[in-house]
């Protein structure tokens, strides 16, 4: 009987197990180690926050359990049996600047971190570990330790095109935030709209920040909605985002595009093409003609000029500069920009593109900033519009970072070979702006940043990956969220989450849970 018993508890015990290590992984991101350990904690009104040295982090928790489960904790400075500990030990260092460890028992919630950033992670593991129960809530002990597979995860909103305004802004950081994604990357300027205000050029909003109709109906449509679309960002507004961001350890990165999609840039300044002709903001999408006149030294100090601006609003270390989708047609038309290639041996417009690029990056790096660039600025053809023999010979600058989004994978071998560190962004997986069928949510959750068969030496130049919410098509923050949700989850664990631990089925069960 007693080696009966001893089966039926043993038996029993490992069920119990089972459950609990169940309940823990059910996280997304999924963590890099689960220990599962028997038992739960309570978490009611009697439990305190010990706070330690992060204030910061035990206030957010605080507001938290506050606003989303009705419990009003009280923050302390001793330890207690019934708390939530939040311990800084810089002895942590293999989890990086963002891991942390996680532990529940049924006497007390440990979550111990080098940073504040890896605690605030910690926090938001723990929040979706919590169960409601009546006026407390359950959580499952387990023991977890966790750090990002990759430094970079990002997700870009497409301003330029449709106006958003700070509180989607916010509930996109919230969201972003829970999800332990760090980087917003803010597309602000485009053809169809300047959003960021420059105190020094105040037609770019006045003017590149208002057109009198759009575009609906697709890219083939001739139908516009005969409506005018205006908006943009004050920079005390943006001041106010990015300390939102900050608490939320997101950074958010500018892009300020340049020498393409200058339409709305050029509307409110003539002089910065190379026609110097009135044009209106255009309400018509695709990849308009207008650029930067980049071999006037009056255009480049502009440029300089607004990101002197951007510089000093932004705490980014990584500026964006955009550089996609330039049409060459009117430097190619322009009789003193040919006489400028002419001077400096430039072969072609990508060269150009390439020196002016150089020229750009240099200033950043005199501001101890670092130029991030779409693929095109490595002078590679990629579209049709492009002819073969407007590609690029000359070397872009070192230090700059590629984001992949078009081309054969190839290019991303090249870059990496050639010194430079690249994101990950392949449009065909990564782009929020296509519908279901074209990336559905198991599709994004493929994703994987470093591509098939690049070379081990190499990976450590894959800083990781960005998805992208492109405008042209969605109006309004209802429609942003549709494409947005839930494949916004996915990018993130293709970001956090170490291939090994992947597992569709079991994101798919927790997905809907959160």
């Amino acid at each position: 009987m007693s080696r009966l018993y001893s089966t039926v508890i043993g038996s029993l015990l490992l069920l119990s197990l089972t459950a609990t290590q169940l309940q823990a992984q059910r996280i997304i991101p999924q963590p890099l180690q689960v220990q599962p350990v028997s038992g739960t904690f309570t978490l009611s009104g009697s439990t305190a926050i010990i706070a330690g040295q992060q204030a910061g982090e035990a206030k957010y928790l605080q507001l938290l359990l506050q606003e989303h489960y009705g419990l009003r904790l009280s923050l302390q400075t001793n330890a207690t049996q019934n708390s939530i500990r939040l311990v800084t030990d810089k002895k942590l260092s293999d989890l990086g600047n963002e891991g942390y460890q996680l532990k529940v028992t049924p006497e007390a919630v440990t979550i111990t971190a080098p940073t504040a950033t890896g605690i605030f992670y910690g926090i938001q593991s723990l929040r979706q570990l919590m169960s409601k129960n009546g006026d407390a809530c359950t959580i499952a002990c387990t023991d977890i330790k966790d750090k990002p597979r990759f430094g970079w995860r990002a997700f870009m909103l497409d301003e330029g095109r449709y106006f958003k305004g700070s509180e989607t802004v916010k509930q996109l950081l919230d969201k972003m935030a829970a999800l332990k994604m760090n980087v917003f990357h803010w597309h602000l300027t485009d053809d169809q709209g300047w959003r960021i205000e420059i105190k020094k050029y105040p037609l770019l909003t006045s003017i590149g920040g208002r057109r009198d109709s759009t575009q609906i109906g697709g890219w083939n449509s001739k139908t516009y909605d005969g409506k005018p679309h205006q908006g943009f960002y004050t920079q005390e507004q943006i001041k106010e985002i990015i300390a939102y961001a900050a608490a939320r350890h997101i950074t958010i990165v500018p892009e300020i595009e340049m020498p393409g999609h200058a339409s709305a840039a050029i509307a409110a300044y003539p002089w910065l093409g190379t026609t110097h002709q009135q044009i209106a903001v255009p309400g018509t999408f695709g990849v308009h003609y207008e650029v930067f006149n980049v071999t006037d030294p009056k255009v480049v100090g502009f440029l300089q000029d607004v990101l002197q601006e951007v510089i000093a609003l932004f705490p980014s270390k990584v500026i964006h500069i955009g550089g996609d989708e330039v049409k060459y047609d009117q430097w190619k038309a322009d009789a003193g920009v040919k006489a400028y290639m002419q001077q400096h041996q430039l072969q072609s417009p990508a060269d150009l593109q390439i020196a002016f690029t150089n020229d750009i990056s240099n200033y950043l790096a005199g501001k101890h900033r670092r130029m991030a660039g779409w693929n095109e600025i490595m002078g590679a053809k990629l579209h049709e519009y492009t002819d073969d023999k407007d590609a690029g010979t000359k070397k872009l600058a070192p230090g700059t970072i590629v984001q992949f989004w078009k081309g054969d994978l190839k290019l991303i071998t090249e870059a990496v070979s050639k010194g430079y560190d690249v994101i990950n962004s392949y449009h065909a997986l990564t782009y929020l702006d296509y519908d279901y069928k074209s990336i559905s949510l198991e599709n994004a959750y493929s994703f994987d940043p470093i591509p098939a068969g690049l070379d081990p030496k190499y990976h450590s130049r894959i800083l990781g990956s960005g998805c992208q919410m492109w405008g042209e098509w969605i109006p309004d923050t209802a429609a942003m969220n549709k494409q947005v949700f839930p494949r916004l989850a996915a990018y993130a664990e293709d970001g956090w989450t170490v291939l090994a631990n992947k597992d569709f089925r079991l994101f798919s069960e927790t997905l809907r849970k959160l």
